[in-house]
Parts: structure tokens; sequence; C-alpha cells
């Protein structure tokens, strides 16, 4: 019984008195100190004195601003970025800004406005981005000229403006952007189209259903990007074009936006346009031909995402300039449907999330040896034996998205027609490697690699081999044997790593020496596992990690772990069932000391004692002395103590003397 009874006085004796340190919450959110602040969505009806004058940026919307006027922000003289979303202002008096010299930016979406004066934008010495997206103008004339010399970009959608007519003398020369979607303008001008000055603007009428256009309104014009998103005649916007130049033209619709049939008719607009790329999504094509895309001969990149596509003719003619092609979510069922030889420039093709089960079918694309990047991603693929004979012809391919796809069987060398891989995404993929040897060991430049959730033999040491020069891996979701990374492991082969993703593996422990031979890492993650405290010790070897530790099972860092924390950069140790008992108070006494390094710190919190669980590591402190009630069973257990020892030593004497 000698020993429970010791043990127990001794916990008595070293019992801890425990309490959290709750330091004051500001009411704005500092993003940087000094600088940047949040307020937003606080439910304040001035600007707060907490607020250093210092401040740069700040996010003030979803408040209570009435009325704005030159007392409202005089203190922040040194804004830059002014955010007032949603804040009701109905009125903006005279020399609002008058002392914010620095201000490039003011968001005033969402605000109800009835007046602006024609000096309240005044006193920014570079005004450059105004926001004023619904706020329930009809006119151009509301916006005050005033101080906009500087102006690079203007955003009115969501508003009721008929006319993209400026008001006289506003200063249009330096305007990059300007943002009228979602409005009510059916009819342009030549007149209002001069009276933009600017050059290689970026406009946008998505949302205005153009009806009409006056000959001649954008000719000799050029532009940086045109959207007429959601209208319902495209050969009128074709037509109003003519002449005219520009790099992007957005000529999509919406799921909820009614529109005609595309023909090769309504598209012949399209020869008398200078244009590089052209968006058509979500449109239908009707009597689709080689002619259709007749005046397509310019272009270098075409996006015909969901346009009902289970085909593109064969025998298109003249698309040689063609660079990139985008036909996400269509409907073919082989590979080779998308005549690929009539685009033979492509340097990149994207088919994702094809909606019916694609046959990767042999050397459909092989006449694309210009080709540098694939994406097949999000599309049904099932093949036995890949991808040799899918990936004929492609010898430049340096990136290929094979994730989400259903299941593919890779045999030895599977990518050799491939050997200028440089990034290969085969996430989510049920993989089956037949072969002993390693399907990727000729990829020799391959840099980063993506098998999470693979289903993968961990267990086959040669997987990895051959991949001599590659950076990034991310093991995510997949099981190793016994829930263990052993000293024997497939990593050793990538002994180039610098980012390593383990997460949400199941892992129960990692050897001491699993990663002796990945002295490059920058990089690790080990969360969403089992680990304990104990493997730790695999990283002692590496200095200046990230390394995230989220959601395991660590409790108590002993001292001789320390060390191998400190020489890290960023630890994530957050959602862990740590101990907040005497225990661990040289870790939890590093924590504190050591807050810079700790990532999501408001989550790095005890898990026990009850009394302190969920309270903040940083906030916590023990205190592991002697108490009252320790000092008092420390006399009784020496006088107890005592006591025995005087026993003891009569009985020997006396044990001694009777065998003299």
């Amino acid at each position: 019984m000698a020993p429970p009874v010791g043990c127990f006085l001794l916990a008595v004796l070293f019992s801890a008195t425990c309490k959290v340190i709750n330091s004051s919450e500001q009411m704005c959110v500092e993003k940087e100190a000094n600088k940047t602040y949040n307020c937003e969505n606080l439910g304040l009806r001035e600007i707060p004195d907490t607020l250093p004058n210092t401040t740069e940026f700040l996010e003030f919307g979803f408040n209570f601003l009435p009325t704005i006027q030159n007392t409202t922000f005089s203190r922040l003289t040194e804004l830059i970025f002014l955010d007032l979303t949603r804040c009701q202002i109905n009125w903006i008096h005279e020399d609002t800004f008058q002392s914010h010299h620095q201000l490039s930016t003011i968001v005033l979406t969402g605000n109800p406005l009835i007046f602006m004066a024609e000096t309240s934008l005044d006193g920014p010495r570079s005004l450059k981005h105004l926001f004023l997206i619904q706020i329930g103008i009809s006119s151009l004339e509301f916006i005050p000229v005033h101080n906009l010399n500087h102006l690079e970009s203007l955003y009115l959608g969501s508003n009721h403006i008929s006319s993209i007519a400026f008001p006289e003398h506003f200063p249009t020369q330096n305007l990059k952007v300007v943002d009228f979607q979602n409005n009510a303008i059916h009819h342009l001008s030549g007149k209002d189209m001069n009276a933009l000055e600017a050059t290689n603007l970026s406009l946008n009428f998505d949302g205005n259903d153009i009806r009409g256009i006056e000959p001649g309104a954008f000719q000799s014009k050029v532009f940086q990007s045109l959207r007429f998103g959601g209208t319902l005649d495209l050969s009128v916007i074709l037509k109003g074009l003519q002449n005219s130049t520009t790099q992007s033209l957005w000529l999509g619709t919406y799921e909820d936006t009614e529109s005609q049939d595309l023909t090769p008719a309504m598209l012949e607009g399209l020869c008398e346009v200078s244009v590089e790329s052209i968006n058509l999504q979500k449109h239908r094509f009707s009597d689709l031909s080689p002619s259709t895309f007749r005046c397509f001969t310019g272009l270098q990149e075409l996006d015909l995402t969901a346009t009902h596509l289970s085909g593109l003719p064969p025998g298109i003619q003249g698309m040689n300039s063609l660079k990139k092609l985008v036909l996400n979510v269509n409907h073919f069922d082989q590979l080779c449907q998308i005549s690929a030889a009539s685009f033979p420039s492509l340097t990149d093709l994207y088919i994702r999330g094809n909606t019916r089960e694609l046959d990767l079918g042999a050397g459909c694309l092989e006449k694309l040896d210009n080709l540098q990047r694939l994406d097949l991603s999000r599309s049904v693929i099932k093949a036995a034996d890949c991808c040799q004979l899918p990936l004929k012809g492609l010898p430049r391919l340096q990136h290929l998205n094979l994730s989400y796809a259903q299941s593919l069987g890779l045999q030895a060398e599977a990518f050799e027609e491939c050997p200028e891989l440089q990034v290969l995404d085969l996430a989510f993929t049920h993989l089956t490697v037949s072969a002993d040897q390693s399907p990727f060991q000729n990829l020799r430049l391959l840099q980063a690699l993506n098998l999470s959730h693979c289903l993968l033999d961990t267990s086959n040491q040669h997987l990895l081999e051959g991949l001599a020069d590659l950076r990034q891996l991310n093991l995510q979701g997949n099981r190793f044997q016994d829930g263990s990374i052993s000293k024997t492991n497939l990593l050793q082969a990538v002994g180039s790593l610098e980012v390593l993703m383990l997460s949400s593996c199941e892992l129960l422990s990692i050897d001491q020496q699993a990663f002796l031979s990945l002295g490059k890492m920058s990089h690790v993650d080990l969360s969403h596992n089992y680990l304990t405290e104990h493997s730790i010790g695999a990283l002692s070897h590496l200095k200046g990690l990230y390394l995230n530790l989220a959601a395991n099972s660590i409790r108590i860092v002993p001292p001789h772990l320390l060390p191998t924390l400190s020489q890290q950069s960023t630890i994530n140790l957050s959602h862990n069932p740590l101990d907040c008992t005497c225990s661990n108070v040289p870790f939890i006494t590093w924590c504190k000391e050591n807050l810079h390094k700790l990532e999501d710190a408001e989550e790095t919190v005890c898990a026990s004692p009850p009394s302190l669980r969920g309270a903040k590591l940083s906030e916590v402190e023990l205190s592991c002395g002697l108490t009252a009630v320790g000092i008092f069973f420390l006399v009784v257990f020496l006088f107890l103590f005592t006591i025995l020892l005087v026993f003891a030593v009569k009985y020997l004497l006396r044990w001694k003397y009777q065998h003299i």
C-alpha cells in the first residue's frame, strides 16, 4: 500500500493552481499594425477613437453613416484605401476628403446616395479607383467631375443607367476599366463612344442586352477587353464592332438568360474585328460545320465552355494561330472528337468536367506537338493501360492534370511520351500500379506530383524512383501499412523534396530516421493524423520548416523535443489534445515565448484538465510550487517518516544485540 499512498501524497504536494489570462478584444480587427484595420459590421456610427492616425487601409462597410462630411475622417489623413460598402450613406458633403492627399481608392458600393457635392471628391492627389456599384443612379451626370484626372477604374454596375454619355469635361483619358454591367443600356452611339478618350480600355457591358450599336461607333478604337455577356443577338454586337481591335472579347451567356443559337451567318461580323481571345460560354451552335469557324482565323484563345458540344467538325481551316482551346463541360465520348489536327499550334488544351465518360483513345492528340498544358480533370475517365497511347506525340507537354478521373492503371514508364513533364496531378483518381518499376521513372524534370487520395500501395518502395528533381509531393489521404512510416520507405527515392503533404493519412507514428534522406524540405504537412509527440523527433535534422501538426494526438511535449520545434520557422499545433498541467510547463512556456512562430494560435488550446478545456495556451498561467495544502501534507509526511525511521533504527539495534 506504500507506493499508492506515496503517489497520492506527492500528487497533493505538487498540486497546481491554474488561471486563464484574458486579453481585452479590440473593436476593430488589426490586420497590419498601425496601418490596416477591419471595422465591418460592428454597428458603428462614427470612426472609433481606437483607430490610430496612421491608418492607411480601412474596411468600414456595413456600419451606419447616413451623412459623411469633412470631419468624418479628418483624423485619418494617411488613408490610401477606404471601403464604405453598405453604410446607408445618403449625403456626401463638400470637401469630405480634403485632407486625404494619399487616398487612391474609395468604395461606396450599395449606398442609397441622394447627393454628392461637386467638391466631395476633392483632396486626394491621385484618386485612381472609384466604386459606385448599386447606388441607385440613373445617369452619369450624378458623378462629380472635380479631381478625377487620375482616375483609372470606374465601377458603375447594378444601377439604372441607360446611357453611357459622360458629363461634359469628365476626364476619361487615363481610364483603364469602366464597368457598366447589369444596367439598362440598350444602345451605344458613336458620340458616346468618342467621349471615351482612353486607349486599351476594358469595357464591361454584361447583363445589358445591347440591341443596337450605331455603325462606326467602335471604328478604329483599340481595347484591352470588351464584355457583352448575356446579349440576345450576337450579330448586333459583331456588326457594331467592325474595324475595332480588342485583345479579349467576352460574348458568353448565362443559365437564366435567353439567347439565340449561333449560326455561321451570325458570326460573319467577326471577320471585320481584330481580336485575340473570344469566350462563347453556354451558347448553342446551330448547323455546326467548318464554316462556323471561318472568321476565327486570327484567334489565339477560344473558350467554348458548356456550349453543348459532342464533337468539333473535322476540316476546320485557318486556325493555325490558336494557342489556347477551352472545351470544358461538354459532351464528348472520345478525345478524338475534338478534331485536334485542326489546331496545330495549340499550347494549352482544357477539357475539364466532361459530362460523359471520356475514352482517351490512341494518338488523338499526336498532331499537337507544341502542346505544353493538358487538363482533363473532373472528367469520367477509365483506362486500364495509361498513358502511353493517349499521350502519343506530346514531347513538349509540361503540365498534365488527370485529377478526379475514375480509375487509371499505370504501367512502367506510363508517361514515356512526355519526358518534359514538370507538373503532374492525379489527385482523387484510383491508381493501380501493376509493375515493380516506377510509372514515373523517366520524368527527370518533374517538379510537382499530386497523388492525394489515390488509394496507393505505399509499401511499394519503387513507386517514386526516377524523380530526380521532384520538389513537391502530395500524398494526402493515402494510408501507410500499420499506420506508420518506417525507416525504409518510398520517400527515400526523392531526396530533392522541398514540400511534403501527408495530411489525413491515418498515421500513428513516424520512425525517427524516416526522413533522414529528405534534407531539403521547407514545408511539411502532417495534419489530421493520429501522431503523438514522439514523432516530432523525426524532424530533428530539419531547420526553417513550415510544420503543420494540427489535429493530431499531441498531449505533452517533453523538453528534449523543444529544440526541434525552436529551429522551425512556423508551426501549427492547433486542435491537438494539449495537456495544461505542470507536466507540460516547459512546452507551455515555450509556446508563450514563440508565439510569433505559432500558426492558428487562437485554436491552440488546452484539452485537459477539464477546468482549462478550451483555454488558449498563450493565456494559461500555472502555479506549480507548493500550496498551503501541500505544505501541510509535507509536514505530516515528514513527521510520519521520522517516526517510522526511529522505530526502524530501534528495531535494528534490538535485533543486533539479541544476536551478539
